[in-house]
C-alpha cells in the first residue's frame, strides 16, 4: 500500500507541452508512472508524449478519467490552474511551480476550503519536489531510482533533504512507503501534519520521517499530533541550526519570525513531545534504523 498515489493512479499533466513539463511528464511515463495525458490551453486536440492533449482539466477528467495533476505551469499562471484542477474534480494535485505570489496561494487556499473535507482537493506544494510510491508511480521531479520500496514514510519540506534521506536508508536497505514534499514556501497547500494523519492510516507505513526547516510552526504542531494520535514512531530532522534570526535561509517560508520557530527551539520542543530527533542531516538513514530495529 501507499498513500495519495499508487501504479493506477491516473495522472494528467498541466503545462504538459512545456519543456519542463515534457521533460518531467516523460521521466515520470519512464518510472511507470500511469499517465493519461496533459493540459495546454490551446493545444488540445494534439498527441504529446504519445498521449491526448486537452485544453482544460474539465475535458481531460471527462476523457480519461484523470484522479491526480501535476503543475508546471509558470508562477504567474499556476495559482489559476490549481484552482481549475480543483473545480474540475482532480482528487490530488501537486504544484511543483516555484514563486507562486503568496497573494495568489491564499486565494488558492480561500478556494480549496469552499469545497466540504470529504470533496476538497488535496494539495501539496508549491515549490516542492512532488510525491512518490516507489515501485508505484511518481508524480513529481525527484531521482526515481534512489528511492527503494519499503514501509517508512516521508514527509518534508526540502526536496534535496528527502533525496538524501531516500538515498541513506536504500543503503541501509531500507525503504519507503510513501515520500511525500509539501514544498518551501509560506502558504502551502498541506502540512506536516495533514500527511501524517494520511500515513498513521496507512497499514504498510510502520515509521514516519519528518523533514523540518526553521520558520512557522507546522513541525511542533505535526508533533503534538504525533503525541496525542500517532501510533508509529515519529523521526525528525529539523534543518538550520546554525540559521541566525530574521534572515532568510534557502526556502521563501525559511525565516524565524516568532518565538519557536527556530531550528534548536523546534528540535527542544519536539524532544518534550516524544518525537526522536536526527542530530545531523547524515544521520537520517541510522536514526530510522534504530527505531525499526525497535519496534
Amino acid at each position: 500500500m501507499a498513500i495519495l498515489i499508487n501504479k493506477t493512479t491516473r495522472i494528467i499533466v498541466q503545462g504538459f507541452t512545456g519543456k519542463i513539463g515534457s521533460f518531467h511528464a516523460q521521466d515520470m511515463i519512464n518510472y511507470g508512472s500511469n499517465v493519461v495525458g496533459g493540459v495546454t490551453p490551446g493545444k488540445g486536440g494534439q498527441r504529446h508524449l504519445g498521449l491526448p492533449v486537452f485544453n482544460t482539466v474539465r475535458q481531460a477528467i471527462a476523457e480519461t478519467g484523470a484522479e491526480a495533476s501535476i503543475i508546471f505551469v509558470p508562477p504567474a499562471f499556476a495559482a489559476d490552474s490549481i484552482m481549475e484542477a480543483a473545480d474540475a474534480g482532480i482528487q490530488y494535485c501537486v504544484a511543483i511551480t516555484d514563486g507562486i505570489p503568496t497573494q495568489d496561494m491564499m486565494k488558492v487556499k480561500n478556494y480549496l476550503r469552499r469545497a466540504t473535507k470529504q470533496n476538497r482537493m488535496m494539495l501539496t506544494g508549491p515549490n516542492c519536489a512532488g510525491t512518490i510510491s516507489p515501485g508505484q508511480a511518481m508524480l513529481g521531479i525527484m531521482p526515481g531510482h534512489i528511492y527503494m520500496r519499503g514501509h517508512v514514510g516521508v514527509v518534508g519540506r526540502s526536496g534535496t533533504l528527502g533525496y538524501e534521506a531516500a538515498d541513506q536508508m536504500k543503503a541501509l536497505g531500507i525503504g519507503i512507503s510513501t515520500s511525500v514534499g509539501i514544498g518551501g514556501d509560506p502558504i502551502n497547500g498541506s502540512s506536516h501534519r495533514d500527511i501524517l494523519e494520511k500515513f498513521e492510516e496507512d497499514s504498510d507505513t510502520k515509521v514516519v520521517l519528518m523533514i523540518g526547516e526553521i520558520g512557522g510552526q507546522q513541525e511542533i504542531d505535526a508533533g503534538m499530533y504525533a503525541r496525542d494520535h500517532m501510533t508509529k514512531p515519529l523521526v525528525a530532522y529539523i534543518a538550520g541550526l546554525t540559521a541566525p534570526e530574521g534572515r532568510r535561509m534557502g526556502h521563501a517560508g525559511a525565516i524565524i519570525s516568532s518565538a519557536g520557530e527556530s531550528a534548536a527551539e523546534k528540535v527542544a520542543l519536539l524532544k518534550e513531545l516524544g518525537v526522536t530527533i536526527c542530530p545531523t542531516p547524515s544521520a537520517m538513514g541510522e536514526t530510522v534504523a534504530k527505531v525499526l530495529a525497535g519496534l
